[in-house]
């Protein structure tokens, strides 16, 4: 098993905004080889932002290595930040891990 996941700090009062992105948006992860499944996490907030953090599971490195690769990694990401980038407290952040158990 692996996981990737990628953290994002935004602006308070923005997270509803930012649940909508996820909730309108294509993501084609299906469509994948070895994709398991996805969660959109939403963390604790402080003054300066709410931490989300996007988490897919895929059968192995392999497999999400060729997600990011491939043609629905393209469409996927098209439009990725979009007009919303003001909701933004800079790039989101990959974390990827292998199980070991």
């Amino acid at each position: 098993m692996y996981i990737a996941m990628n953290r994002f700090k935004i602006k308070p009062g923005c997270e509803e905004d930012f649940i909508e992105i996820w909730r309108s948006r294509d993501t084609y992860l299906d469509e994948v080889p070895g994709f398991k499944s996805f969660n959109l996490l939403q963390g604790a907030s402080n003054d300066e932002y709410t931490l989300f953090t996007s988490h897919s599971v895929w059968e192995s490195k392999d497999a999400f290595e060729g997600w990011t690769k491939s043609e629905a990694f393209r469409k996927a990401h098209a439009n990725a930040g979009g007009a919303r980038k003001d909701i933004y407290m800079g790039p989101p952040q990959l974390e990827c891990f292998e199980s070991v158990l």
